[in-house]
């Protein structure tokens, strides 16, 4: 693993981060004209033919175990989203980026139980620093959590096992393949569950045709392609810290396009993950570099 490819990993997985932050404020809107599920199922599966027929010859020599990688993460995939999803209903999509990236805290420990691979103390701290910030930003006075908040926190465990799985798999597994078939995975679980919880009539309305197209195309084929390829260069426990990233531009999104409150916890809690990112990305090394 080359520095200068860690580093475009890294900044792929920042873009990603800004596509998906702009995902909460599309899908609070999505979610006033389209049932939860069936806008999962057409952002996954639109997705999935696209992606299906640009790699279509990756698609049809793809091993078995590559597929099996996909079901397995699709699976984290769908659990992450159905609960993320669901809960935005009941809260506010600055607040739900934000518990979902706490996500960041529980990645390096899932990895290190699968891979055997210890994080380092900058990683630990930065998790810790970061989950700070979340807290900041997203607790009530009274710590108390709502319904919505709570399938969120559902939603960043998945997403936690979701990165951690990618990560594991995409370092020997062809990352193309593994892309479409965790969508497609996602889709068919979704259309699923439209079925057996939200009826067989899909009542899509024309405003919803863009906010569908947006999520398909950049905040799930082009995000969760990026993602996965950008997974072969840089550790999962980067990419969680800068995925985390999300919370930020969402809440940022969410304040200027749905007039969500701007506060001084919101400030702190940016400053305090911020500086976790800037921990786990340089590990304070450019400090070294001017005492010597």
């Amino acid at each position: 693993m080359t520095g200068k490819k860690t580093l475009y990993a890294d900044l792929s997985l920042l873009l990603v981060a800004v596509v998906w932050g702009s995902g909460f404020v599309v899908t609070k809107n999505a979610l006033d004209h389209v049932t939860p599920y069936y806008l999962l199922f057409f952002r996954f599966i639109i997705s999935t033919i696209i992606l299906s027929v640009i790699f279509f010859n990756k698609i049809r020599k793809a091993s078995i175990k590559d597929i099996k990688a996909g079901v397995i993460i699709g699976l984290f995939l769908f659990a992450g989203f159905a609960m993320q999803t669901v809960g935005l209903q009941y809260t506010e999509a600055g607040k739900q980026a934000f518990i979902t990236a706490t996500n960041v805290v529980m990645v390096p420990f899932i990895y290190w139980g699968i891979s055997k691979k210890r994080p380092d103390k900058f990683d630990l701290a930065a998790a810790f620093l970061c989950l700070v910030g979340i807290g900041i930003l997203s607790l009530n006075s009274n710590l108390t959590i709502g319904y919505g908040d709570f399938l969120t926190f559902l939603c960043a465990i998945m997403f936690a096992c979701h990165i951690s799985s990618t990560g594991y798999f995409a370092k020997e597994s062809d990352p193309y393949v593994i892309s479409i078939v965790q969508l497609g995975t996602a889709g068919i679980l979704s259309f699923i569950f439209a079925i057996l919880f939200e009826g067989t009539k899909m009542n899509i309305q024309t405003q919803t045709l863009i906010p569908i197209l947006y999520l398909s195309l950049f905040s799930t084929m082009f995000a969760f392609l990026v993602q996965t390829v950008a997974q072969k260069y840089t550790n999962s426990t980067h990419a969680a810290i800068i995925l985390s990233l999300e919370a930020v531009f969402g809440s940022t999104f969410a304040i200027i396009f749905l007039k969500e409150p701007f506060t001084v916890r919101f400030l702190i809690g940016c400053i305090a993950i911020l500086i976790s990112v800037i921990t786990s990305e340089t590990k304070w090394e450019f400090l070294k570099l001017k005492r010597d």
